[in-house]
């Protein structure tokens, strides 16, 4: 075991997915292996500890004279591992009681506190594997209970393997079992804890799996001295107390990663594109990317601004000569408060009047000469991309005919406007050819065809305005209103601004592509790095994996997402100074 090199090296993998919960789940691979405190020769071996468990819980009074267990278990499966001396490995039957619970007759349920506390499952289990359970219903018929103090597990279904302590005497439904142990058990939870996954593994079916009794009393357990019990216990709270600090730690990071990253940006798209404080802003922004973009994810703050540039006139220089933008909207009140500033030779028109407004429905799923024809149907699922020519549905000419749906022309905008995706995301995309769409969608044929581009950035710039106007039913479903989305203000650049911001636009997201593509390997070359110190410190591998696996995920973390892709800040940095990004700089 080498836990020095891990140590000595997390901080260049902190950063890594999900490093604290692995750190977590390190500390109890050495917890259980015997890898986590010194071992102390003058410790009773667990043996002399079995045969006084096995004395005890033959005096109990209630002792079952049933089936018997070795006090050892015969280790030949390859999944194991060796335990120190004076450890053993016993069968989880030999050392507790195991409980299986019976589900009482359904009517005999009840929240009015008659009878006893009912345990079905993970709806009476707080967070945590040692949560303490809390009571929501009651039973007058109770068949199999559990002592406070038990550790309860699921057996049944999708929660399978999930733990909880039982906090009170109760009956315990057939989707729980509980282990009663005849000592001071914390080590052999943290071991139950930890072999979860195999516990899971053991559920028999696929749809609703399940434990039976006999699995759980073999469930092969690694059992140290008494003392050395208490000594790693004391340990393992230890070290989550420091990996819950480092999870807090890493919260208030990104926390403050974020509101920084936001407020940069934002900052930048309060002045004008020609302003002196505007390059000022954007620099100082490109120049902390390092430092504000430390994964793929984050990259989205830098797409939103860019878009939010673009639709506010900040991202091309704007032309004299241009032919000002079509008067669309000549109805716009004279008192009407504008969104923001635009240019001068901006205009400003509500979505109504850039065209016609559709809506959509869903035929009869009861009429089979309604679907798989080949007019395509598309619902808020295929509204991932920014261009619809293909859809997960195809509805026929009948369906047209015999339904609400009608059929959308090609270069048509497409939003949502109903649909949980609206709490966080306002879905734009374009129709490439003529379709069709469901009643949580909208459609706009617009008068000016050539406009479809730069709306569909637009629309995506503008999306934090338009997400302030998302309403909540009573049941939680997101919408926009069609008073909120008919009357919604879109600044409209001459056309052939329009086609520099499309083209500008463009430019900057396939700088971002590179970005995301260079954080994702280093994200990539953490994860293999962590799980090469990981793997060292619980078994050294060969030197030929360590060359191999080592060498290459530590390349990989001595890189940056910027040193991976170099041209990105000095390509936005040209932009700012000549407005323009080269061929080469985009390479």
């Amino acid at each position: 075991m080498n836990t020095d090199r891990l140590l000595y090296l997390y901080d260049r993998v902190a950063k890594a997915h999900e490093a604290v919960p692995r750190l977590r789940n390190f500390v109890l691979d050495l917890a259980v292996r015997g890898k986590l405190v010194e071992q102390d020769p003058a410790d009773e071996p667990a043996s002399n500890l079995l045969k006084r468990i096995e004395v005890e819980r033959a005096k109990c009074p209630n002792a079952k004279k049933g089936k018997s267990f070795p006090l050892e278990v015969e280790v030949v499966d390859r999944a194991f591992f060796d335990l120190p001396t004076g450890w053993k490995w016993v069968p989880l039957a030999a050392i507790s009681d195991v409980i299986m619970g019976q589900s009482p007759p359904g009517e005999t349920y009840n929240t009015s506190g008659d009878g006893v506390p009912l345990i079905n499952g993970p709806v009476e289990f707080t967070p945590g594997p040692f949560g303490r359970t809390i009571v929501n219903q009651f039973t007058t018929s109770p068949k199999k209970y559990c002592e406070e103090g038990d550790l309860l597990i699921c057996v049944r279904g999708s929660t399978t393997g999930r733990t909880n302590v039982a906090a009170f005497r109760a009956c315990i439904g057939r989707g729980v079992a509980a282990i009663r142990s005849s000592f001071d058990d914390e080590f052999v939870r943290l071991f139950i804890w930890k072999a979860r996954e195999n516990i899971i593994s053991m559920g028999r079916g696929i749809a609703f799996p399940s434990i039976n009794k006999n699995q759980l009393e073999t469930l092969a357990i690694p059992l140290p001295p008494l003392s050395e019990q208490s000594r790693i216990v004391a340990k393992v709270d230890e070290l989550m107390a420091l990996c819950h600090q480092l999870d807090e730690a890493h919260a208030v990071r990104e926390e403050t990663r974020n509101r920084l990253t936001k407020a940069s940006y934002a900052r930048a798209s309060e002045f004008d594109v020609d302003d002196v404080t505007f390059r000022s802003q954007a620099r100082f922004a490109i120049g902390a990317l390092p430092a504000l973009t430390a994964r793929a994810n984050q990259v989205k703050h830098l797409r939103q601004t860019i878009l939010e540039l673009a639709v506010r006139g900040k991202l091309v220089k704007q032309d004299p000569e241009d032919e000002p933008p079509p008067r669309l909207d000549s109805a716009i009140p004279h008192d009407l408060r504008l969104p923001f500033p635009v240019p001068p030779n901006w205009r400003w028109s509500r979505l109504r009047a850039l065209g016609i407004l559709k809506g959509g429905g869903t035929p009869s799923k009861a009429r089979d000469d309604f679907w798989n024809g080949s007019i395509f149907w598309v619902s808020p699922k295929d509204m991932k991309v920014d261009y619809i020519a293909e859809t997960q549905l195809k509805i026929t000419e009948a369906a047209i005919t015999g339904s609400a749906v009608k059929l959308i022309e090609a270069e048509s905008i497409l939003f949502v406007v109903r649909g949980m995706i609206l709490a966080h995301s306002f879905p734009v995309a374009i129709s490439r050819v003529p379709l069709t769409i469901n009643q949580d969608m909208k459609a706009i044929a617009l008068k000016k065809s050539e406009m479809a581009e730069y709306l569909l950035r637009a629309l995506k710039g503008l999306k934090l305005q338009i997400l302030k106007r998302v309403k909540r039913s009573s049941h939680g479903t997101c919408r926009i209103e069609s008073r909120d989305y008919r009357d919604f203000m879109i600044p409209l650049p001459p056309l052939a601004e329009q086609h520099r911001i499309v083209t500008r636009v463009d430019e900057l997201m396939a700088l971002c592509d590179q970005l995301e593509v260079s954080l994702g390997t280093v994200e990539k070359g953490r994860q293999r790095f962590l799980e090469s110190l990981l793997r060292e410190a619980l078994e050294p591998p060969t030197k030929e994996m360590n060359a191999v696996v080592y060498g290459a995920a530590d390349r990989d973390v001595r890189a940056t997402g910027f040193r991976t892709a170099p041209p990105i800040r000095g390509a936005l940095d040209q932009w700012l100074t000549t407005g323009e990004v080269s061929a080469e700089s985009e390479r």
